[in-house]
Parts: structure tokens; C-alpha cells; sequence
């Protein structure tokens, strides 16, 4: 298929309902509201199409924006289209989902997802603590630097409050991902989310809360899930 195709294809899929919902969660325009389950049925066709998801990308939209993470692989890109990516995200349900996903799967992401966090703008550093949050949701622990994670959970520790609010979304998400998935450093993940205690951010008009990372890692443990590693983080 051609992107002009598949924008056609998503337009069809566009609902009023779901486009009310998206505008309330801040999403801009251009979109259709598309939901993401009936994405996946066109995604079966198509499969993956990294050549093909870059010129979705482009158009600006914010289905196919969020369509493309779905179809690409994120070992097709250099770091200059990662950069590219994540500076034109049309929204957060891009950048700290598709441009997340797509960096994590690059050999570079680590490195990427660091220089990221660095950035002065909330929608390129909440995309590298989202990439941070794939990646070790998804590699094994003996591949990662641990040491360093340790840093970045103090460095979330010491700078959230701070932080611009989907910046601090992400963080908690981190510490989250850290505490659910890294064995090794459950315990300080967890020591940093009841430190950390209720995190607010605006997240417009809707009833959507931001989850206590202390919970959300006692209910992982619950569950019997900590530690096992996802074998992707694309939903």
C-alpha cells in the first residue's frame, strides 16, 4: 500500500466519538480518531513497512503518526530520522509511544533515549524516559547498565518536581518500568516511588489519573510479573 492509501484507509476508520475523545486528551488536528484496535487489522496487512511508515510520518497526522510505530522497525532508522521523529511528534500519544517504541528497537536507542533526556523541550525528554522505560521493559537484565539506571532513578528522584508535566509523566513511568522489570533494582525502584508519593500532571479534560508508581509495582509483584520481560513494548 501507498501512504496516500493508508491515509485513506484511516480515514475510513475514523470515528466522531473517538476523535471527541482524543481533542480532550489534547490531541491536535489534523486526525481522524482512529482506534488503535482497528488499526491492528490494517496492520495485518501490511505487516512491517519502515520505507512506508517514514512517509506516514511526514504527513503530520496523527493516526498515521501513531500508525507508523506500528509497521516500522526501528532498526531501519539512523539517528538523525530517531531526532527527526521525535522533534516532529504531532502529540504525546506519539512521542512517548511511537517515537518511544522505534528508538528502543534501534542499537542506538540507549545512547538516543540519554541525549533526549537532556533536551529543553517536555516533548523530546518525555520521549527519551519513555524509550528508557521500553527498553528495559524488553531487555534482559545482563544487557543493561545497571549502575546507570541506578543514576537515573536518583536523578528522578531529585529533578520530577521540576520537571514539565509530560516529563514527569514518563519519569514515573521509569520508575515504574524499573521496579517491574529489572530484578536487580526492584528494591530502589521501589524506594524511589514511595519517595516520589502522588505525581500530577495536567492531563486536560479527562478523568485520567497519573497511576502511584509504589502501587502500580506492589500490584506487578502481586501478579506474579516482576521481572519478566515483555518481548515488545508496541500496543
Amino acid at each position: 500500500m501507498t501512504a496516500p492509501e493508508v491515509l485513506k484507509q484511516l480515514e475510513k476508520m475514523g470515528s466522531a466519538q473517538t476523535k471527541k475523545t482524543f481533542l480532550r486528551h489534547g490531541c491536535p488536528e489534523p486526525f481522524f480518531g482512529v482506534k488503535v484496535g482497528d488499526m491492528k487489522t490494517l496492520v495485518k496487512k501490511i505487516k512491517r513497512d519502515s520505507a512506508l511508515a517514514k512517509e506516514l510520518y511526514k504527513s503530520g497526522n496523527a493516526d498515521a503518526q501513531y500508525f507508523a510505530g506500528l509497521i516500522a522497525d526501528g532498526r531501519d532508522f539512523t539517528r538523525a530520522e530517531l531526532d527527526a521523529w521525535a522533534k516532529e511528534a504531532s502529540w504525546h500519544m506519539v512521542s512517548e509511544y511511537t517515537v518511544a517504541w522505534i528508538a528502543a528497537e534501534n542499537p542506538r536507542g540507549w545512547e538516543v533515549a540519554l541525549a533526549w533526556i537532556d533536551s529543553d523541550q517536555d516533548a523530546v525528554t518525555s520521549a527519551g524516559w519513555s524509550t528508557l522505560s521500553s527498553i528495559v521493559s524488553t531487555r534482559p537484565d545482563a544487557e543493561l547498565d545497571l549502575k546507570a539506571i541506578e543514576k537515573l532513578l536518583a536523578r528522578v528522584s531529585k529533578g520530577l518536581r521540576a520537571a514539565p508535566d509530560r516529563t514527569r509523566y514518563a519519569m514515573n513511568g521509569f520508575v515504574i518500568a524499573v521496579g517491574g522489570m529489572v530484578t536487580p533494582l526492584a528494591r530502589a525502584a521501589l524506594t524511589t516511588a514511595k519517595a516520589l508519593g502522588t505525581v500530577s500532571v495536567d492531563v486536560g479534560d479527562t478523568a485520567c489519573t497519573v497511576p502511584s508508581a509504589a502501587d502500580y509495582i506492589a500490584k506487578i509483584v502481586a501478579r506474579g510479573s516482576q521481572g519478566k520481560k515483555r518481548k515488545s513494548v508496541k500496543c
